[in-house]
């Protein structure tokens, strides 16, 4: 069964990096970005650790942890991070789930059932590059699945979880390339009546249908 935006993500326990988890545990009261590699020591996924290493403080001052995945065993994944220390500049600084069993992959979707452990080839595996974002109350927030050749944009993940977070707080959206600081729409289910109680500065509104109002702070 697919993972939807908006189900419960799937729980389930795993060893990692840096010990033994309980993905709802592990949560905690906070967001999370789970994000999974196909196989250790490959060349889009070398780049990918790397940059999320680096961009880990700013998903922290989100109050949001990061996780890695790949099918493979945990030693292997300790093995690869000083490769990527090497070659990217950072190791990784957030657990990295084995899944050599695959159980995890599958739990997610992310490969079909019918798959198997054991020598793999890219086409196998292609389904497994995959990015959830789960929120405090442990539900879907954001599911990204990119081809194995395309590196994914974790500048992206940060701007949409800047939206997500905005959003569950204030009755608003946020427009076609929105960035945090920019101007947002006030939410559908808001009526005039009350939008001028919520949003005093008022808003522009080119259409009745949409109203632009200054972000919230």
């Amino acid at each position: 069964m697919s993972v939807r935006i908006g189900d419960e993500a799937p729980n389930f326990k795993a060893e990692t990096t840096q010990g033994p988890i309980d993905f709802h545990q592990w949560i905690g009261e906070g967001y999370a970005v789970l994000f999974s590699h196909p196989k250790d020591f490959t060349p889009v996924c070398t780049t990918e650790l790397g940059y999320m290493a680096k961009l880990e403080p700013e998903f922290k001052k989100r109050n949001t942890k990061v996780i890695g995945l790949s099918i493979d065993p945990v030693d292997d994944h300790k093995r690869w991070a000083k490769d990527i220390e090497e070659t990217q500049g950072t190791a990784p600084n957030y657990p990295i789930i084995g899944d050599a069993d695959l159980k995890i992959s599958k739990l997610y979707d992310m490969l079909p059932a019918e798959a198997t452990p054991g020598k793999r080839t890219a086409a196998d595996n292609q389904t497994v590059r995959t990015v959830f974002v789960v929120g405090p109350d442990k539900k879907v927030k954001l599911v990204l699945y990119y081809p194995m050749t395309t590196g994914r944009n974790f500048d992206e993940v940060l701007r949409v979880l800047d939206s997500i977070q905005l959003t569950a707080k204030y009755r608003v959206a946020t427009p076609a390339n929105w960035k945090q600081g920019q101007d947002v729409i006030i939410a559908g289910s808001v009526s005039d009546d009350e939008a001028k109680k919520l949003f005093p500065q008022g808003w522009k509104s080119p259409k009745p249908y949409l109203r632009i109002t200054q972000q919230p702070k």
